[in-house]
């Protein structure tokens, strides 16, 4: 028998917390379709298995694996075994290279007073609680938050003996820009078609693909952000309009499958380009004004010094700091770009996945980093 994995133990209250607080809030704003609510005991327990499961080795693979805590009748898309099978590390990593592509969930529910996997499920219903084991020693607590981004909160992050618990306050913080406030998800749901829904779409999309990149934010219409920009320009285009485009339809061609496809299509497309050297250049109507851009110090500007940088995590302090703390030249020259352009918004992914939005801070007369890859894992 494995012993308990003490991280498990300390924040499974915590966690159970957080859960009650969304289900109070949801039934506030009169919603009646979500998950059971599991109590901190059972938590504790899930959390146990995953991690214990993140560190078995299935022919010499690491399980990658998605739990949800839900009945099979409150699901859809299900598979449902004849035996139900007990959950445990071993079970898990024997599950795992089957159950590994993404929008799979095991599904798990107590049977006989005993947690058991009762089979897959492709779509569960809002406040499910769910842990994702990414790779050995790390398992990411959320919960299915229901809006049309179909979007998973992130609870908390477990990294061996390292608890990082999303800090609900941080949406208060003044200056917090909208894209935090929804990562959060303490607003109201978030449409897929939205400016903000679009953002944490990208923001995914450019962790997901590894090679690191930056994506800029700029008002549409004008043309000041090029005095940050080394000219020529090599990769400027025409305004593409590709992903505007599919923004503007009706509200009855955003409901359609085939749109949501191409919208991931066209938001793959964007997050694609970051990946080139240089900064991806969009403005606040979603049109594609260029990619690869070098970034400089505006002409008769100065070179930023310090940032204020915070972390949406309980226990977090804002620090400020100097810019290199973040990383190399591609968080540096969005620190300076937003530092030159006030008005845009800067998102970079780093390679090792640590993601941070660059906004100016007018609180603090400071370019603001604010470090959210917690809160898109």
């Amino acid at each position: 028998m494995q012993p308990g994995y003490p991280a498990a133990r300390i924040v499974a209250p915590t966690v159970a917390e957080h859960l009650a607080a969304h289900l109070h809030a949801a039934r506030q704003r009169g919603s009646s379709d979500f998950a059971p609510e599991p109590d901190a005991e059972r938590i504790e327990r899930l959390i146990d298995a995953a991690f214990w499961a993140s560190l078995q080795r299935e022919e010499g693979h690491a399980p990658m694996i998605s739990l949800a805590f839900v009945p099979p009748e409150a699901t859809s898309q299900t598979m449902v075994f004849a035996r139900s099978l007990p959950l445990g590390p071993r079970t898990l990593s024997k599950l795992a290279p089957a159950v590994e592509r993404p929008g799979i969930h095991l599904g798990v529910w107590p049977d006989a007073g005993a947690l058991r996997v009762w089979g897959t499920a492709r779509s569960v219903p809002g406040l499910t609680f769910v842990i994702e084991v990414v790779e050995p020693g790390l398992v990411v607590l959320k919960y299915r938050r229901g809006d049309e981004l179909d979007k998973y909160g992130t609870i908390a992050v477990l990294q061996g003996d390292q608890v990082q618990v999303v800090d609900e306050n941080a949406a208060s913080l003044p200056d917090c820009p909208d894209l935090l406030s929804s990562l959060l998800g303490f607003d109201a749901p978030v449409p897929a078609a939205g400016p903000t829904g679009v953002l944490i779409q990208l923001a995914v999309s450019m962790r997901a693909h590894g090679r690191g990149g930056s994506l800029l934010l700029v008002p549409a219409g004008s043309d000041a952000w090029q005095a940050s920009a080394s000219q020529p320009i090599p990769y400027r285009v025409a305004p593409f309009a590709g992903l505007a485009d599919l923004l503007r339809a009706e509200e009855e061609e955003q409901s359609r499958p085939a749109w949501r496809e191409a919208l991931r299509r066209a938001v793959d497309a964007v997050a694609g380009l970051t990946a080139v050297d240089g900064a991806t250049v969009l403005d606040d109507r979603h049109e594609l004004l260029a990619f690869g851009v070098k970034l400089v110090v505006k002409h008769g500007g100065e070179r930023v010094e310090q940032i204020a940088l915070t972390a949406p995590v309980v226990g977090n302090v804002a620090e400020v700091v100097d810019p290199s703390r973040l990383g190399g030249t591609r968080h540096l020259s969005a620190a300076q770009f937003v530092h030159d352009q006030r008005d845009a918004l800067a998102l970079v992914a780093s390679q090792d996945g640590r993601f941070t939005v660059f906004a100016w801070s007018p609180c603090e007369n400071l370019v603001h980093a604010h470090r959210v890859e917690t809160l898109l894992m």
